[in-house]
């Protein structure tokens, strides 16, 4: 799955829209319990651990 998330983007840090995509395949899956808290998910945005927006002219 994060294989097919990243799509060949394994240099640059997670972007958000990557991040949701397993997250969905995550719940749709039943798999609750593998998902990160809110607060998880706030702190990966906040430290810059994901990017919200792709940069660069990809």
């Amino acid at each position: 799955m994060k294989d097919k998330a990243r799509k060949g983007d394994e240099a640059n840090k997670p972007l958000l829209n990557q991040v949701n995509y397993v997250l969905l395949h995550l719940h749709l899956a039943g798999k609750h319990d593998a998902k990160p808290s809110h607060e998880e998910l706030k702190d990966w945005l906040h430290s810059g651990q994901v990017d919200v927006l792709r940069q660069g002219g990809k």
